[in-house]
């Protein structure tokens, strides 16, 4: 006569590897099937099928006899599914936001290269002195007083020909706006 479910599972639970490989043995179909039609994916439940059989060890220890072995192995199945929609639906959610996050930097780069390539065409239009200046005081990141020295030119006049050159791109950008 075969060892009921229930006798095999307190064996199991105390360490009983031989009453363990009946239990497997004896349950894997059902395992397996439960699984599939809880994920709808024959991967899925195979994935998730050995994952129990993995965890089941442990989680006998909890096993209290209180309903059928069979009973108690469903919902071990159940949470286990419930479990892995949780974790796929916390990914999608990631991936969905790593998206967002992604689609919003792209559009911010291309915002920034938008606006170089603007100031390049704009820079063009300004006097050769004024480039200069601007090369010398943003692309290279001297002071007034550093970029008056390069030039010949006191700081007063980097000062004033920054000022002009911020006034003509402004004018720039409200004709190009209009």
């Amino acid at each position: 006569m075969d060892t009921p479910d229930e006798t095999l599972a307190t064996h199991a639970a105390q360490g009983d590897r031989a009453a363990f490989a009946t239990l497997v043995g004896r349950h894997y179909d059902r395992i397996h099937g439960l699984a599939w039609r809880l994920t709808g994916s024959q991967a899925e439940a195979e994935d998730l099928a050995q994952d129990i059989c993995a965890a089941l060890p442990s989680k006998l220890r909890n096993w209290r006899g209180e309903a059928k072995f069979t009973t108690w192995l469903y919902r071990v199945v159940v949470n286990a599914a419930h479990d892995l929609r949780r974790r796929q639906a916390t990914r999608a959610r990631a991936a969905q936001g790593w998206g967002d996050w992604e689609i919003a930097r792209q559009d911010e780069i291309a915002a920034q290269a938008e606006a170089a390539d603007w100031l390049a065409q704009a820079m063009t239009r300004l006097s050769p002195e004024l480039r200069d200046t601007v090369a010398l005081v943003l692309g290279e990141e001297m002071t007034q007083a550093e970029a008056g020295v390069v030039l010949g030119v006191s700081e007063g006049t980097i000062a004033w020909r920054m000022s002009e050159v911020k006034k003509r791109l402004r004018a720039m950008a409200r004709e190009e706006a209009e």
